[in-house]
């Protein structure tokens, strides 16, 4: 990408009204725009990073045999009257609307209900069992309070996986394949030292769920951390009766500030019964599928990943998400020459800025948006055959060959 071709500009500040961290520093870096509370634009930056995030989840779960597919944002109202939760005093973060031909449509806030429904159509055997599938979805939500920049909002993207299992014992045995999956992701994203599996409420399905929450001051949930044991807890769950089932104390567990990341849910047959997905088994007998659900909330992990990798200057993507490798600045005309050259060589791995501003105000550009390698090439230097390299994580600053370059870019465009 050329920058000089490119509408993105950087920005002093992001705007009284945006207060959360993460959505400030995206602001300004160019990555995002804020269209309303709650409602972000994912710009060219922006948009590349998050397809990075969503090609490592995808590649971990296609590992343990999860199939992608596409579901509808619209909703028709026949699947969730069934569970009850078309009615807006049980969920009550729809975004509704009337049609002009009659009825009514709802735009998803979850895809429990249309997932099992289309199963029913799938599924009449044992032999069919057991389906792991899932998407990418932007989903809906009418969050009375949009807040934390993009790790609350009303529209956000999301990663849902929903398991269709012949029973119970089949369906854990997934689980923890996801699980290991999970954790797999989060050490790919640069999260895994800091997110942890916690245990919290399983709400109407189950005794206990799992979250994976990463550490963070401006997380929204409270998570007690007990390090001698490997547990932790939700605070939610933090109670007499979850401790004395886990064999723990109260006063061996520290709390600290984090977000969700993630969560695991046995659903068991929540939405299967009422919908009516059942199948037959061996011996012909009707039996009701039993279901699973595994969120990750995509856009929320970019932001928080944000909130974990920044400085006073700006971001600090991991060069395995950052938009571009290589942030390439040329200072004078042979140089800024053979940066043209260089980019047309490998154009999906340098950000060339070749806008006309003071090299200052392009380093000043280069930090703020993250790109882990700043490449400096000026007459001056070329007289020596070689380039200025700076590291954005640690500011390091050496000076390498021109052919060492040349190289390293020749690899990556064969990559």
């Amino acid at each position: 990408m050329k920058l000089s071709q490119s509408f993105i500009k950087t920005f002093r500040e992001a705007g009284k009204e945006e207060t959360a961290r993460n959505a400030q520093l995206l602001i300004r870096a160019g990555f995002i725009h804020k269209e309303m509370a709650g409602v972000y634009d994912f710009l060219p930056l922006g948009l590349i990073t998050l397809n990075k995030i969503q090609n490592i989840i995808r590649e971990e779960l296609n590992r343990i045999g999860c199939q992608e597919m596409q579901l509808t944002a619209l909703q028709k109202p026949e699947p969730w009257i069934k569970t009850h939760r078309w009615d807006d005093k049980i969920l009550d973060v729809w975004f509704k609307t009337k049609l002009n031909a009659g009825g009514e449509l709802g735009l998803a806030p979850t895809h429990e209900e249309p997932l099992t429904a289309l199963m029913t159509k799938f599924i009449s055997s044992y032999k069919d069992l057991p389906i792991y599938v899932y998407q990418f979805q932007t989903k809906f939500r009418n969050e009375l309070r949009a807040k934390s920049g993009i790790l609350r909002t009303r529209e956000f993207l999301m990663k849902d996986l929903y398991s269709f299992s012949a029973d119970e014992e089949s369906h854990h045995h997934f689980y923890d394949q996801v699980d290991i999956a999970y954790k797999q992701i989060f050490q790919r994203l640069g999260l895994g030292d800091c997110t942890y599996k916690t245990y919290a409420s399983g709400g109407a399905f189950a005794k206990y769920s799992h979250e994976y929450q990463t550490i963070t001051p401006v997380g929204e949930d409270v998570i007690y951390i007990n390090q001698d044991q490997s547990i932790i807890l939700n605070e939610e769950v933090m109670n007499e009766e979850v401790l004395s089932d886990l064999g723990a104390k109260r006063e061996d567990f520290t709390p600290v500030n984090a977000a969700e990341v993630g969560n695991i849910f046995t659903l068991r047959y929540k939405f299967s019964e009422p919908i009516g997905l059942k199948f037959d088994d061996q011996n012909g007998v009707k039996k009701t599928v039993f279901m699973g659900s595994y969120g990750i909330g995509v856009s929320r992990v970019m932001g928080v990943i944000a909130e974990k990798f920044a400085d006073d200057k700006g971001l600090i993507w991991p060069e395995n998400l950052a938009p571009f490798k290589y942030y390439l600045i040329g200072i004078g005309e042979k140089a800024e020459k053979l940066c043209h050259e260089l980019h047309q060589k490998c154009s999906d791995s340098i950000l060339l800025d070749d806008r006309p501003l003071r090299p200052g105000e392009k380093f000043a550009d280069a930090e703020l948006m993250g790109i882990p390698y700043r490449l400096v090439i000026s007459d001056r230097t070329l007289e020596t055959n070689s380039v200025e390299l700076v590291e954005r994580k640690s500011s390091k600053t050496e000076t390498i060959s021109l052919d060492t370059l040349k190289n390293s870019l020749d690899m990556l465009s064969l990559s």
